[in-house]
């Protein structure tokens, strides 16, 4: 990720970037996007989350601002929302946050974005990596593998099934 000069917050707020950008403290940062892969498996789980909306009574957003801190905006590549938490910029903490790993991305990097949404109060991260072909459940508890290539959203009564999605890149 590449970072620009600070900025206000108005501004950033008053501005559209393509993609979007992430705010921390009056820095812009660039997001690691636009590989198949990602870009993919972005998709292959917004879809397998979508088909169960109706019943986690949820939104899917992907690419969607979430307001962390006061001067701190992420931009998850898919979170689950409550239907009545919906707003333009995401300021409840989401049911569910779920990162995929970039080949550019660090784990200094990857453990601050999981930090903050724990800190918001998002109660599970899920943190995908297509290159190893593996998963990660973050909670308040700590770092979980995913066993057999299911990921958990227990207080959703959720699994994601990593192994058909994987198979689809």
């Amino acid at each position: 990720m590449s970072a620009a000069a600070a900025v206000p917050l108005a501004e950033y707020l008053a501005t559209s970037y393509r993609p979007d950008r992430e705010y921390l403290e009056g820095l812009i940062l660039e997001r690691n996007l636009g590989e198949f892969d990602h870009s993919r498996l972005q998709f292959l789980i917004a879809v397998a989350l979508g088909a169960s909306e109706q019943a986690l009574d949820a939104y899917v957003l992907p690419e969607q601002r979430v307001q962390v801190r006061a001067t701190r905006f992420r931009i998850p590549d898919v979170c689950l929302i409550r239907r009545q938490d919906r707003e333009q910029i995401i300021r409840q903490a989401p049911l569910l946050c779920v990162e995929i790993l970039s080949p550019e991305d660090t784990m200094s990097s990857t453990q601050q974005r999981i930090d903050d949404y724990l800190a918001m109060g998002v109660p599970v991260v899920w943190l995908v990596d297509p290159k190893s072909r593996r998963g990660f459940v973050y909670s308040e508890t700590g770092m979980t593998p995913a066993r057999d290539g299911l990921l958990q959203a227990v207080h959703l009564n959720f699994t994601l099934d990593l192994t058909p999605l994987f198979a689809q890149l």
